[in-house]
């Protein structure tokens, strides 16, 4: 019974994420579309594609982009419509650009910079044990004195 619910349930799932009635006519252009829409992150969801989500705003973006394709454009050109659109964020796979890049390698410039601090830093580190002028010579005071 519980292997039946849960088949029933993914049946459901993939009912409402591919609405026959939606679908492109052209064959070529419907496979376009499904490519497209895993690389598209529903902003509802968050971490789903619009594929595998079932929100309404998945459902419009599934439109959008078949119309998109029907309309003639290209994947690229699809691409920049969304992301032009609602942002980069739009995308599970961001362009390359300049922001991406400190964005992703900030973190390890930061990590660098700490490294080569926490290495200066321990090299400039007196020797343990060591004691300052001031130190010895107060020590050396305090000797004296228990000797006499």
């Amino acid at each position: 019974m519980r292997r039946l619910l849960i088949v029933l349930a993914a049946l459901a799932c993939i009912a409402a994420a591919s609405d026959p009635s939606e679908r492109l006519a052209d064959p070529a252009q419907e496979a376009r579309a499904r490519d497209l829409f895993q690389e598209v992150r529903c902003l509802i969801c968050q971490n789903e594609t619009i594929d595998d989500s079932t929100a309404d705003f998945a459902r419009d973006l599934r439109l959008v982009i078949r119309e998109q394709i029907a309309a003639g454009r290209s994947d690229a050109q699809v691409k920049a419509f969304l992301t032009a659109r609602y942002g980069e964020y739009v995308l599970f796979k961001p362009s390359f650009s300049a922001a991406n890049l400190v964005l992703w390698g900030a973190p390890f410039l930061v990590l660098m910079v700490g490294a080569g601090l926490l290495v200066l830093r321990l090299r400039n580190r007196p020797a343990a044990g060591a004691l300052s002028p001031e130190e010895e010579a107060r020590l050396a005071q305090l000797t004296r004195a228990e000797r006499d």
